[in-house]
């Protein structure tokens, strides 16, 4: 599976966690066990797997990422973005309406993701999938028993090979913002990695405040267009029902 296509099915499965509401979130680590509860082998798991899809277990692995026991990042307005073309275009437009108010007019803002193909959308899609996980780990609330939980999340969903080895190091790895913002290779691509990250995170806790204002510092990013990048994020969250 390609990174563009798993990191989709990621954005999509947040969305639906996000719009089914408190009840549940407040139970969102019981819905993560249930929905990688599937059987390792045989008949039942090929059942399992027809009548979940892999966007459910999409679901329950971001779930764990998460850490949703308490269910306070599932009802966040920004996990409401959807799939990767919402991101690209959010990103894109809070980029190009920070030109508007910076120079006076828009400019070119670059390629969204979603636009990308080949090697450059490959080379896109890692650097945000690896600013989704380095930001969800911001609070520090993933530990060793965590990170096998998610493994095992990640092996039942099918995934090999590079995916899985990329996953499992970005897991192991020390959270290091400057390590994410060298995944930028331009200044389009450091919003899309700043909005990236910002849709798994609770801007509201300080540790994960303090990350995000680490990640912008890295990625160059200055105050005006950060602030319309998350202007972008919360506005996402307000059209989608919750």
């Amino acid at each position: 599976m390609e990174t563009k296509t798993f990191l989709d099915q990621l954005l999509q499965a947040g969305r639906e966690l996000a719009t089914q509401g408190r009840e549940l979130a407040s139970r969102g680590r019981d819905v993560a066990e249930q929905r990688l509860g599937i059987p390792d082998e045989g008949p039942e798991r090929d059942a399992a797997l027809s009548s979940l899809g892999k966007g459910a277990m999409a679901g329950g692995v971001l779930a764990l990422l998460l850490g949703t026991s308490g269910g306070r990042k599932l009802t966040g307005g920004a996990l409401k973005v959807g799939g990767l073309a919402a991101l690209g275009g959010l990103a894109y437009q809070a980029y190009r309406n920070w030109q508007g108010s910076a120079i006076g007019e828009p400019g070119d803002s670059g390629t969204p993701v979603d636009r990308l193909s080949g090697s450059e959308a490959e080379q896109r899609s890692q650097a945000l999938l690896k600013a989704m996980l380095a930001a969800a780990r911001a609070d520090g609330h993933i530990d060793a028993a965590e990170r096998e939980k998610i493994r095992e999340g990640i092996r039942r969903l099918g995934l090999e090979g590079q995916m899985v080895q990329l996953i499992d190091n970005e897991l192991g790895a020390p959270v290091d913002p400057a390590e994410i913002a060298r995944g930028a290779d331009s200044p389009e691509a450091a919003a899309e990695i700043y909005l990236a990250s910002l849709l798994v995170i609770d801007p509201d806790h300080p540790d994960e405040r303090r990350y995000l204002d680490d990640l912008a510092g890295h990625l160059k990013l200055v105050p005006g267009l950060v602030r319309e990048l998350e202007a972008q994020a919360r506005s996402s969250g307000d059209h989608v029902p919750g």
